[in-house]
């Protein structure tokens, strides 16, 4: 999981720019609300994690070194424990009442054996009664397709940089379900340019919902979005929420 789109300082300078506050963290933090601690794996830049970490105790877990540089410069960034370890095998000695993954992080895990040991991990710091949640992309919507040159074109403000003219271009494995796709920032005043390539997977909800049952846990309601609606096959997302297993 060492991709160099999060591994090299200089993407982390792209990473917030292109990831703003959306509605994934807006529903992480409501249900929060009720939690006096959370567990954040793969937490990237923790903007997410310092707002947790508001009047509670937050743990934010990262493998990539510079995305954790990034998080422990961010106002409020002492109130958080911030862990260098890969969520797949990271084991803390604690639970939490929530645990969070955002981002697509779970689809960085490419094979069943990484979704297992993810999910052991939940299983293994969760509270009795507490929460898991986490995202993937519904692949039956094929998202990868405007991950082109042409469709995926955009200009980026970067704080304190500029602007940047940024796109994708993808290659994607029907046999895998794997997601090879290139990320290019372009400098607009320099013409200076920083490419990266990096891989994911599309697990459909039975794959998901098979490693879930494996590692213990139970969902206890399928999300199709960040707004709280129900899966359906034209979902864009894939959001397991649950807990321990009976």
């Amino acid at each position: 999981m060492a991709e160099p789109l999060f591994n090299n300082p200089d993407f982390t300078r792209f990473y917030d720019a292109e990831n703003p506050w959306d509605t994934d963290k807006d529903y992480c933090l409501a249900m929060a609300r009720d939690a006096g601690s959370v567990l954040d794996l793969g937490c990237g830049t923790g903007e997410l994690a310092t707002r947790l970490a508001d009047g509670r105790r937050v743990t934010g877990v990262e493998p990539a070194a510079a995305m954790l540089d990034h998080a422990r410069r961010r106002q409020g960034a002492e109130r958080v424990r911030w862990v260098e370890a890969d969520a797949r095998n990271v084991r803390l000695d604690e639970t939490f009442d929530l645990i969070v993954m955002t981002g697509h992080a779970f689809q960085c895990l490419l094979t069943r054996d990484d979704q297992l040991a993810l999910c052991s991990t939940i299983a293994a710091h969760l509270a009795p009664g507490g929460t898991f949640i986490f995202d993937s992309r519904n692949p039956a919507v094929e998202e990868w397709r405007q991950w082109t040159p042409d469709q995926s074109r955009r200009m980026l403000d970067v704080p304190g940089l500029g602007e940047f003219e940024t796109w994708n271009d993808v290659r994607f494995d029907q046999d895998t379900a794997i997601a090879a796709y290139d990320t290019v920032y372009c400098d607009q005043k320099t013409g200076q340019t920083w490419q990266a390539t990096s891989r994911i997977l599309f697990a459909g909800q039975p794959q998901i919902a098979e490693v879930i049952a494996s590692a213990g846990l139970k969902p206890h309601r399928w999300m199709g979005d960040w707004t709280g609606g129900p899966m359906t096959a034209a979902s864009p997302e894939i959001i397991p929420v649950g807990g321990l297993a009976d």
